[in-house]
């Protein structure tokens, strides 16, 4: 069974995508920028800034789907310039301590050229 989240109280989509889909016990987590859920637009400020509202954007749609942080498998991180990594890392771990995911990360030329920072996730959560 698949389903498809578009969960009140976060960012709009900017696109046609869904904020997160369930299949099985899996729910994938669409790419999350710098949007502030409050306002729905975008919130930009240095890297630590930018990934601290895109990793609780992300939260937030996982516990709207029934998950949450610790059951993240996989993370795609995407950042603008690879001299963030070190800061963008800082703030990648407060959300993660522990019970680190496996990861990707690349620098990344985005269509807002404004952003620092996208962040996409999978979680597994069995029903």
């Amino acid at each position: 069974m698949i389903e498809r989240f578009t969960l009140p109280g976060a960012a709009t989509p900017r696109g046609p995508y869904s904020h997160a889909v369930r299949a099985g016990d899996f729910i994938f987590v669409s790419g999350q920028g710098p949007i502030d859920p409050a306002t729905n637009d975008y919130s930009y400020g240095d890297i630590q800034h930018e990934t601290r509202i895109v990793l609780s954007n992300i939260k937030s749609i996982l516990e709207g789907a029934g998950a949450s942080m610790t059951d993240v498998v996989k993370c795609s991180v995407f950042i603008s310039s690879g001299a963030d990594f070190a800061a963008m890392n800082v703030i990648y771990a407060e959300f993660f301590g522990e019970q680190k995911p496996a990861r990707t990360t690349v620098e990344a030329q985005f269509a807002n050229p404004k952003m620092k920072v996208e962040i996409d996730c999978i979680a597994y959560k069995p029903k």
